[in-house]
């Protein structure tokens, strides 16, 4: 479960990560990873995105759920004062976790790579 200090739920907090974050996107989910405020030293925050092109409600939850125990365990590698948004594509509803979690780790990847090496931690 992902603890309520690392949960995004404002959506003016949504739009400063979608338009200020780093894009990157796979088959099945596209990331925006963006530094929230480097002066405040909160923790990592993710908020989802999955919409009714996912499929129903059934399956929207189904995708939301799996993304959330796979963000839940990447807490850690993620810098401090960053704000991930997670948008499910829909492809994620035919996606095994398995999928999912490649292409959350390959989205992550991407998004902490900078022109001389990883972002600092």
């Amino acid at each position: 479960m992902l603890h309520a200090d690392h949960r995004l739920t404002r959506p003016s907090t949504f739009r400063h990560a979608v338009k200020a974050g780093r894009r990157s996107g796979a088959r099945t989910l596209v990331t925006h990873l963006a530094v929230a405020d480097p002066q405040s030293g909160s923790a990592p925050r993710v908020g989802f995105v999955v919409s009714k092109a996912v499929g129903p409600a059934v399956v929207r939850n189904r995708v939301k759920r799996r993304l959330r125990h796979a963000a839940a365990a990447r807490i850690p590698l993620l810098p401090r004062d960053t704000l991930l948004v997670v948008r499910a594509q829909p492809a994620a509803a035919a996606a095994s976790y398995e999928e999912l979690v490649g292409d959350l780790d390959r989205c992550l990847e991407r998004s902490l790579m900078t022109g001389s090496g990883r972002v600092d931690r």
